[in-house]
């Protein structure tokens, strides 16, 4: 069981993950906690919002509309990248999903995907206090793009609220099995069309494996390789050896490296190319 990280704490995770967030109002406090309690939290969902335009959409998941109230989750992920935070403690975005689905998030103890849910909002345990929400802006019909950047600040988030919970303590693994998206909480839902649990969970969770501040987009550091050179020489005697010289290292950097030693031979300018008697398809 984890207590919920305070509005400062998400926002610093937030940030050290490099994730630009814009701030909407007086996010810190607003909340549905009036209807419920928020916590223990036990994982994030991930949804899109069916929606298009990034201002409009901000306006949607913060006020919601009259069949369901906002806030709709903390944080709206924009087409740019950048992160919407609206609301925070109990929003509504969860709501009802299958209590098998609950246990093996909270025992991270599925596979590739958890057991597919077969109770929904109507039927199903309440979810909205055990999880974080990030709405992400995406029309869902399975043709709208997902930029990369706007998937890069999805992973980033995840990878934010984990790295905060470990640091707190809480036993959040580093395989990312506390990121859901909504279709394998609920029953009713088919959210997020265009990128695979499976695959953002991958992504997650290589993003764990390296400090907050990783950028995936840098070049890795390539080592610096000696190439030593030999005068050409002509008429070797047989049997003598050629001294190569080398002044340092052959490879400097990083040490994990593969090279390749490469050895010219040829005839001297004076050895004949062929013989009386000799041609290609001799034996």
């Amino acid at each position: 069981m984890a207590a919920p990280l305070t509005a400062d704490e998400l926002l610093k995770a937030l940030g050290d993950e490099g994730v630009t967030v814009v701030q909407v109002g007086d996010w810190r406090t607003h909340n549905r906690n009036h209807k419920g309690p928020w916590g223990p939290v036990h994982g994030s969902l991930v949804h899109h919002t069916v929606t298009s335009g990034t201002a409009a959409t901000v306006e949607i998941v913060r006020d919601g509309y009259a069949d369901l109230p906002g806030p709709l989750c903390h944080g709206m992920i924009a087409k740019d990248g950048r992160v919407h935070l609206v609301g925070y403690g109990r929003t509504n975005h969860a709501g009802g999903g299958c209590p098998h689905v609950l246990d093996q998030v909270i025992a991270e103890s599925y596979g590739a995907r958890p057991t597919s849910p077969t109770c929904g909002n109507s039927d199903g345990v309440e979810g909205n206090r055990h999880f974080y929400g990030w709405e992400c802006e995406n029309l869902g019909d399975g043709r709208d793009p997902w930029p990369v950047v706007q998937y890069d600040a999805i992973v980033r988030a995840q990878a934010a609220v984990i790295r905060a919970h470990r640091a707190k303590g809480d036993e959040w693994g580093e395989d990312a099995k506390s990121v859901l998206g909504h279709l394998e909480w609920s029953a009713d839902k088919v959210d997020p069309i265009g990128f695979t649990m499976p695959g953002l969970r991958t992504d997650v969770a290589e993003r764990l494996k390296h400090p907050a501040s990783w950028d995936p987009t840098e070049e890795d550091d390539m080592p610096t390789r000696a190439n030593p050179t030999v005068k050409k020489t002509t008429g070797r005697p047989a049997g003598e050896w050629l001294p190569v010289p080398l002044a340092g290292p052959l490879v400097t950097g990083p040490a994990d490296y593969s090279g390749t030693v490469t050895l010219r031979l040829g005839p001297s300018d004076n050895c004949p190319t062929s013989w009386p008697g000799w041609s290609p398809s001799s034996s």
